[in-house]
């Protein structure tokens, strides 16, 4: 039974980093529902390092930084695929410089609207390159994070920068209401295990503090993301645009649980 109707839809996804990737999960997902996946990853190097990931799958090469290329590899696929059901937008990216993480007031102008074009500017980019590709009911998802309101100081000005992602699901939902009922979403989780959060400083204490406060007792796994986003990819999910699904396993509901408080407190 194709309870959630993919089977056929062909759904592009940008992001593939390595088997640890959330775009990856979300690919093999729809896969595995029938659903026709193209895929984008950011430069030759890394095509050669995941094509034994890859096999034989279609798989197209776009470095957001450049519109130009954003530009052509729409107008590739779209050769091919000339209607387009869904797009994955799986794409982050921290400029941060030599010195590692400062103090917030610290961020450089260059660092902030580098990480804000790869990060944020490239999905408005992306939706504007395919519109005219996409189904008149297509669904657009990107990656954000569970709240970009917790000042975590090792996370520095990325949340900011997914801020603006967020808000920016609500102004393309409403420019594209124009002409289509295209919808726009994003999925939203707590800390995951991946390559990419590895690399920044301090994310290992925070992932395990994370388990700690998660009520089930551990963390929020990279496939539970990749089926709610195949959920907002799905004609299952019409009725939901312009939002932000959290996905936290109820992290934010138990900050202030008494064995954690206890053990703060015993440490003191």
């Amino acid at each position: 039974m194709d309870f959630l109707k993919l089977a056929g839809k062909t759904i592009v996804v940008f992001g593939v980093a390595n088997k640890k990737s959330v775009a990856w999960h979300i690919g093999k997902t729809l896969e595995e529902v029938g659903a026709n996946v193209v895929y984008v990853v950011r430069s030759a190097q890394r095509l050669e390092t995941v094509k034994k990931l890859m096999g034989d799958r279609a798989v197209h090469v776009c470095d957001v930084e450049f519109e130009d290329q954003i530009e052509m590899v729409a107008a590739a696929i779209a050769s091919k695929h000339p209607v387009i059901d869904g797009l994955v937008h799986s794409i982050a990216f921290a400029a941060y410089d030599e010195r590692g993480i400062k103090p917030f007031h610290e961020t450089g102008k260059q660092q902030l609207l580098r990480t804000f074009d790869i990060s944020c500017f490239s999905l408005i980019a992306i939706c504007n390159a395919f519109k005219d590709a996409l189904s008149t009911d297509a669904s657009v998802i990107t990656i954000s994070i569970s709240t970009t309101t917790m000042a975590s100081e090792n996370y520095g000005f990325m949340a900011p920068v997914k801020a603006a992602l967020d808000s920016s699901l609500a102004f393309l939902a409403k420019s594209f209401s124009k002409f289509s009922n295209v919808r726009f979403n994003a999925v939203a989780p707590g800390l995951l295990k991946t390559s990419a959060s590895a690399g920044i400083p301090g994310y290992v204490d925070a992932f395990l503090y994370a388990e700690q406060v998660i009520p089930r007792g551990h963390a929020v796994q990279t496939q539970e993301v990749a089926d709610a986003a195949c959920f907002l990819l799905s004609p299952r999910s019409s009725g939901i645009n312009a939002q932000h699904l959290v996905i936290d396993a109820g992290m934010s509901i138990n900050y202030f649980d008494n064995t954690i408080v206890s053990k703060v407190m015993q440490a003191d």
